[in-house]
């Protein structure tokens, strides 16, 4: 079961795709079921459309290959569609290539940008810290002045 946000993005990882599956008038039959069986085990997320003589919407269309398939619709705009099913196939070559789970690139403590204002923020904290025990030592003073003078 996808969650909204994995809809999310794999609506946007499928801006880029190309149409790879058409539906035409005879709707979905048993080869346009095999197509898309075919494509997502080899892909994961297939873009299909919706020919304008077909006879279905491609909410159908996708319904149907959906349940053809054991896939999950993401999405439909217009006449093309989003199906996604995941694909051991394509995890294993994620694995092969490194690209199973991407971690954030450190942020390189070489960049002189990065590293000129650290710089500046631990130079005005330090400058803080010096006032503040500057103020905290005057108020000390200000506070034995005042018991000499009212303890006289």
């Amino acid at each position: 079961m996808l969650t909204s946000k994995d809809r999310a993005q794999l609506r946007a990882q499928a801006n880029t795709l190309e149409t790879t599956l058409m539906v035409g008038k005879d709707g979905v039959t048993q080869a346009v079921a095999e197509e898309a069986d075919r494509l997502l085990t080899a892909r994961e997320l297939v873009k299909g459309k919706v020919l304008e003589t077909a006879l279905m919407s491609a909410r159908e269309a996708s319904d149907a290959i959906c349940e053809a398939t054991g896939a999950e619709g993401v999405g439909c705009v217009g006449n093309k569609f989003m199906i996604y099913r995941f694909s051991p196939k394509c995890q294993q070559e994620r694995n092969q290539t490194g690209r199973a789970k991407r971690k954030q690139t450190p942020k390189s403590k070489a960049d002189p940008v990065g590293r000129g204002a650290r710089q500046r923020r631990m130079a005005a904290k330090a400058e803080r810290e010096r006032r503040n025990q500057y103020f905290k030592e005057q108020a000390i003073e200000r506070s034995k002045e005042r018991r000499r003078q009212s303890g006289e």
